[in-house]
């Protein structure tokens, strides 16, 4: 009798393509929510005195210690569309560790993996 070793990386692209398949059925669903919560996203995440990018680190940030696998992929496909660097990825997972402990090395470490993950994946398309 063999023993599976499971492996550890995600499928970070992959889970936001099924994410979003679900999140279309929910906001069928609940239209009024929807549309109210596209507004705040895209209030929240325009251009002012913090750029886009600099916003979507910070959400990553929270994503992280909000320990939320779908918040991670979502914003960091955003912020790699955005310009983000691997180094600004570390020292938002930094910050994050800082301010979460333990739980966010878990989900930094995570975030890394997505980082790398989308990275290829442009690379692969360019």
């Amino acid at each position: 009798m063999s023993i599976e070793t499971p492996t550890t990386a995600k499928d970070w692209i992959g889970m936001a393509d099924d994410l979003r398949g679900a999140i279309k059925e929910m906001r069928g669903g609940i239209p009024a929510v929807a549309k109210a919560f596209s507004a705040l996203a895209a209030a929240a995440t325009a251009p002012a005195a913090l750029d886009v990018k600099t916003k979507e680190l910070i959400a990553i940030g929270i994503a992280i210690a909000a320990r939320c696998d779908g918040c991670i992929t979502f914003h960091v496909k955003a912020a790699v569309d955005h310009g983000a660097t691997r180094e600004e990825i570390m020292e938002t997972v930094g910050m994050a560790i800082y301010m979460g402990g333990g739980p966010s090395m878990i989900y930094g470490s995570m975030t890394v993996e997505a980082f790398d993950q989308y990275m290829a994946a442009r690379t692969e398309t360019a």
